[in-house]
């Protein structure tokens, strides 16, 4: 074992060794019955499971204490602790029989400033750490999240992956950007070994749930709430329908990434951050309104069923629109869906190919709809929204390009500088007047038609084409 361990550059005092040893051992002699570890050759086990478990500790300064997430049989958190005694050692496994096993090799080896943390580890852990290691195969945004209540600020939380993880830290670098930062990414591999490894490292740069929720309950004191007749409870409701967010001016974001990235690109409409009580306010939504919500209470607002918190904001003013004006330069997108998925998934391609604005015609239903909020992804709040006459009432002369299953096809259509792309309401579509000048997406023969949305993003991809 010293030899091997030489060869990867890692020499340890004869004390260490030993323990070291005695910890193999115990790992051998108890995984015939608890299936502790698949690697059993020798060799193999040393450079696998120990060597790989130590050489962290050589490319970076490890805090104390550390957490070992899913440290299984003990690894990384045990021979970490034999190499460097000073380290206080937290081991959290969720499998009881392994539990019995870490409990057994603390004692055994008469290891102090180690313990065990049973059961699955959540948000919930509060237990101030300043370094979380682990080896899980789970993706790191998910680690991130689960040591939110236990990682002190400027925190280090340490993955040691295999050497093909660059999708998991990109989306780990997006996911978490208000809370951690992406300190270190080391590629090596065991000296004398093709075993690639990588060593990403995460810093925290908020503070933990226990310091967040504190702050925030001296924020909002008032306790949860729990009656259905609670006046803000009744406000909160009336959001799910266009008349109620009309009424007040505000509606609710659905969805964790949509309020995510709300909370990111548009912090001036924020107002509230509306959850149970479990689910304190992350940093990007630290200075907001806390609404906390009994589960049932709150399961009457999340009608999506998302689990997630809720975002209140306040509908940004949406100007009036006159055909007089004409259109500025680019594409204008006029809506007459009634239906609020049509209405949001339409705003999205609208904002997704450059459109200019969308006018709302008097049949649209409202763009902050909880169901047009969650389909537009949030791009409500990227393009100009305007209030338009109805339908009927366009003139003849606007400049547009109607869609219809009627009319020339697409490829032949010659978008103007400034126009005007107009589709027609679900099931009757165009008056007849702008169905006889209309242009049409071909479709198989047998195919009714396309969704509504469905067709504003073809020809906007059509007329966005054109320009490149």
């Amino acid at each position: 074992m010293e030899e091997i361990l030489r060869g990867c550059g890692l020499a340890l005092a004869a004390p260490a060794l030993d323990l070291l040893w005695a910890y193999h051992r115990l790992l051998r002699e108890h995984n015939p019955e608890l299936n502790l570890t698949r690697v059993r050759n020798f060799r193999r086990m040393v450079l696998k499971l120990y060597a790989d478990a130590l050489l962290p500790a050589d490319r970076l300064e490890l805090p104390s204490p550390l957490l070992d997430l899913g440290t299984g049989a003990g690894m990384p958190g045990i021979p970490l602790k034999i190499y460097r005694p000073r380290l206080e050692v937290l081991l959290a496994e969720s499998r009881g029989r392994r539990v019995a096993f870490l409990e057994t090799a603390i004692a055994r080896l008469g290891l102090e400033g180690v313990r065990v943390v049973p059961g699955r580890l959540t948000a919930a852990f509060e237990t101030p750490v300043a370094a979380v290691i682990t080896r899980a195969v789970e993706p790191i945004a998910e680690t991130l999240g689960r040591v939110a209540g236990c990682l002190v600020r400027g925190g280090l939380a340490v993955f040691m992956k295999g050497p093909r993880c660059e999708a998991e830290v990109d989306t780990a670098r997006r996911r978490c950007a208000a809370e951690y930062a992406l300190e270190a990414d080391h590629a090596y591999t065991i000296p004398g070994t093709p075993y690639a490894r990588r060593l990403v490292v995460f810093r925290r740069l908020t503070a933990p749930l226990p310091e967040r929720r504190a702050r925030a309950l001296s924020r909002n004191p008032a306790p949860p709430i729990v009656s259905p007749q609670n006046p803000t409870f009744k406000d909160l409701k009336r959001l799910l329908t266009a008349r109620g967010i009309r009424k007040s001016g505000r509606a609710l974001v659905a969805g964790e990434k949509a309020v995510r990235d709300v909370l990111a690109r548009h912090r001036a409409v924020c107002r509230a951050w509306v959850a149970t009580p479990e689910e304190v306010p992350p940093a990007a939504a630290a200075e907001l309104d806390w609404i906390r919500l009994d589960p049932a209470l709150f399961a009457e607002l999340d009608r999506f069923g998302t689990h997630r918190p809720l975002l209140l904001i306040e509908v940004p003013p949406i100007a009036p629109w006159s055909p007089a004006e004409g259109f500025p330069p680019g594409a204008t997108v006029l809506l007459p869906f009634q239906d609020p998925e049509n209405v949001g998934a339409a705003v999205r391609s609208a904002a997704a190919f450059g459109a200019a604005q969308v006018v709302l015609l008097r049949e649209s239903a409202h763009p902050f709809h909880p169901k047009a909020l969650r389909a537009s992804g949030g791009a409500v709040l990227e393009i100009p929204l305007r209030a338009g006459p109805a339908l009927a009432e366009l003139p003849d002369d606007l400049p547009l390009i109607a869609l219809s299953a009627e009319g020339e096809p697409l490829e032949r259509a010659s978008f103007p500088e400034a126009f005007g792309l107009l589709a027609g309401l679900e099931g009757p579509g165009l008056p007849a007047a702008w169905r006889r000048r209309a242009v049409r997406i071909p479709m198989r023969p047998g195919v009714d038609s396309l969704n509504a949305a469905a067709a504003v993003a073809v020809a906007l991809y059509a007329w966005r084409r054109g320009r490149e």
